[in-house]
């Protein structure tokens, strides 16, 4: 679902997830007709001009006379090319495709920051871009039973658009259809006349919890799933002779994780022999491993997945990229509506675990008087709710969901109705975000004037819409989050009771639907408060579990901010905020953290890890990841740097005291330096006059 709007040489196309591209041009014109473009999109524009800008991106130009590809080196000179028939590939988050006759010059501006397309004279242009992120198109009914469940999971890869190894790339995989309970199977027509057939089958227990954990690799695998109580559980491939045991629970996630991990990174190098390669840093480990990626690519699913299961793991997994997420979820008919949204995101699935927490990990503070407590007398000597916290046992993954019992640390404590309720706002569309900062403690303004003044600032950017708000009432507290607001950030106290406003306490509870569609409740112990917003209508949302300091309050607060207006996961933007702090697991994420307010000037959220070599020189590692685009790349723009990596593998650079402040006034990154978290704008700063 995309929507485009043309104003003042301006094209803009936003899609339902509120990713954003602008494509500029001098006398740029927009023609009613929409043409086909020979690519997978879901809205093309005509457009007439002479040149085109658009963002930085990663770029290549087919020829599509000779097929003869071309890429722009983003260090080297312009790419030229001569007259014939294009079509350019523009990696942005809104997947870009542009299609023309004739010559053309493909540049990028000395910042990096814009990619140029320059023609001879005025053009015909055709514009065609697809959306990373749909709404299901079709929903599955599945009665409460283990077999019925093995057959859903069997259909949910028809969102896939291609069964080649181009289906690594995020914009190739569409979302799986929705499952809900009923009485009896019913799968839609459009859904098993859009199945493909594979050949391959898994076949599992029919237990709840091996069909959970297998999901993920039938779904990428476009495979049947079978249930047998007698048989052993395997992996088999029609026609290659190929059986492949597999263990019970719990040795069965590993083996799924290793063949999932496995078979994604290898068809993202094999996918490079397609039409839309790259320079990946990791195409090494094909010439290693003797692989004939041609052959391959043009080969069928089951023969690609014989060969790779040839390929021991220990062979390449120390190059493998670190998986995005892994989420834990109490397996049965209440959770199985999850799965569709879990493997959208791609996530490993496992079944939870923990132990108590030792407390050594989550300090009890004592310093009452340092403590965020109430000064009003309506609030004074009121208790904060008790939060029983349980550690979990994790998997891989760089981010961790968990949708069962229990309030676990350092993973996003989720629910299915914070799945159901993203749909929603995928179809509540808006010209520009609504945030709302609420000020209900008055010896938090440093917190409050910080948090508003980046939305402002970040408003130059991005379409925000901001109202700042102080000394609400339980009422008009009541207001705002039964707004239409995409965040509203509470700044004050919380008790047992509720969060406090000066008439008293606001129980979120009491809320008939809540149309915030995320939050931050920065006050002490608002973890449940959170999680009823959540089960009222909100995605996702900061709380805290205990009582927290007023400096460090600010501290998270303000970074927290910082990182969500810059497109970071609600998840990703709370785990970097509180490593500002000593008591960073007081603060935790409720809903689906993977969810994301904004866009950023990235294309995916970075982070670099800055570290002081000698006098002259830092290394800077380089993470790129985002939970939505797994199979994606980035590709790190310094000196000397030829290649892409893709997202979840580090790059690193060795950068001088002298380039550094310039690559981090354009980094548009997290950094962490010396012990803290600085957004890269900000840092440069102190380089620069250092």
């Amino acid at each position: 679902m995309l929507r485009w709007d043309f104003v003042d040489d301006r094209l803009r196309v936003t899609d339902a997830d509120n990713a954003t591209i602008v494509v500029e041009g001098e006398g740029l014109e927009v023609a009613d007709s929409s043409p086909g473009i020979n690519r997978p999109v879901d809205e093309t524009v005509v457009v007439t001009a002479e040149q085109l800008r658009l963002p930085h991106a990663v770029v290549y130009a087919s020829n599509l006379g000779s097929g003869t590809q071309h890429e722009l080196d983003p260090h080297g000179e312009p790419l030229s090319l001569a007259p014939g028939e294009y079509i350019v590939d523009i990696d942005t988050r809104i997947k870009t495709y542009l299609r023309f006759s004739g010559a053309a010059t493909i540049d990028r501006t000395d910042d990096i920051e814009t990619v140029v397309v320059s023609f001879p004279e005025r053009s015909r242009l055709v514009l065609g871009f697809r959306s990373r992120h749909e709404i299901p198109a079709d929903t599955i009914t599945v009665p409460d039973s283990p077999r019925g469940l093995a057959s859903a999971i069997s259909h949910l890869h028809v969102s896939q658009k291609t069964t080649s190894p181009d289906r690594s790339y995020p914009s190739l995989r569409g979302h799986p259809p929705r499952i809900e309970t009923g009485q009896t199977l019913e799968i839609p027509s459009t859904v098993t006349s859009g199945a493909s057939e594979s050949g391959i089958t898994i076949t599992v227990p029919p237990r709840y919890e091996d069909l959970f954990v297998v999901a993920p690799l039938a779904y990428y695998l476009q495979a049947s799933v079978e249930t047998s109580a007698h048989e052993p559980a395997r992996l088999s491939i029609e026609g290659y002779d190929v059986s492949v045991p597999l263990p019970s629970m719990p040795a069965l996630e590993g083996d799924v994780e290793q063949l999932l991990r496995k078979v994604f990174f290898l068809d993202c190098l094999v996918r490079n022999a397609g039409p839309f390669s790259t320079s990946l840093s990791e195409l090494d480990v094909l010439e290693s491993l003797e692989i004939d990626s041609d052959r391959l690519y043009a080969g069928t699913i089951g023969e690609r997945l014989a060969s790779y299961l040839e390929i021991p793991y220990e062979t390449i997994e120390h190059r493998l990229p670190d998986w995005h997420l892994s989420t834990y979820v109490e397996a049965g008919p209440d959770t199985v509506e999850t799965l569709p949204f879990l493997l959208d995101r791609m996530s490993l699935i496992s079944m939870p675990k923990w132990s108590e927490l030792c407390e050594q990990e989550l300090v009890e503070r004592s310093l009452d008087d340092f403590y965020r407590s109430g000064t009003a007398d309506t609030r004074s000597g009121g208790q904060i709710p008790s939060i029983d916290i349980v550690k979990p046992e994790l998997q891989s993954g760089c981010v961790h969901g968990w949708i069962a019992d229990g309030v676990p640390i350092d993973v996003f404590k989720s629910t299915p109705e914070a799945y159901q309720n993203r749909l929603q706002y995928l179809e509540r569309w808006s010209d520009a975000s609504s945030i709302a900062v609420v000020l209900n403690d008055p010896e938090m303004a440093g917190e409050h004037e910080s948090v508003a003044k980046i939305y402002r600032e970040r408003a130059d950017a991005l379409p925000i819409e901001l109202s700042v708000e102080e000394s609400l009432t339980t009422d008009e507290l009541a207001r705002v989050f039964e707004a239409e607001h995409d965040f509203v950030h509470f700044i004050g106290h919380c008790e047992t009771d509720g969060l406090c406003c000066p008439d008293g306490t606001f129980s979120t509870s009491t809320l008939e639907s809540c149309n915030a569609q995320t939050f931050f409740l920065n006050a002490c112990g608002s973890f449940y408060e959170g999680l009823e917003l959540v089960e009222n209508g909100s995605v996702a949302g900061a709380v805290t579990l205990q009582k927290v300091l007023n400096d460090h309050a600010v501290k998270v607060g303000s970074m927290f901010a910082t990182l969500l207006v810059h497109g970071f996961s609600i998840e990703r933007a709370m785990d970097l905020a509180r490593r500002r702090i000593m008591m960073g697991k007081d603060y935790a994420v409720v809903g689906d953290g993977t969810h994301s307010l904004s866009q950023g000037e990235q294309q995916y959220p970075t982070t670099i890890t800055m570290d002081l070599v000698d006098d002259e020189q830092y290394l800077l590692s380089i993470e790129c990841y985002s939970t939505g685009d797994t199979g994606s790349y980035y590709f790190p723009h310094a000196d000397g740097n030829d290649n892409a990596y893709l997202c979840g593998s580090p790059s690193r650079l060795l950068l001088s005291a002298d380039e550094l402040p310039a690559f981090l006034s354009e980094a548009n990154a997290s950094v962490i330096y010396d012990g803290d978290v600085y957004w890269s704008e900000r840092l440069s700063e102190n380089f620069e006059s250092s």
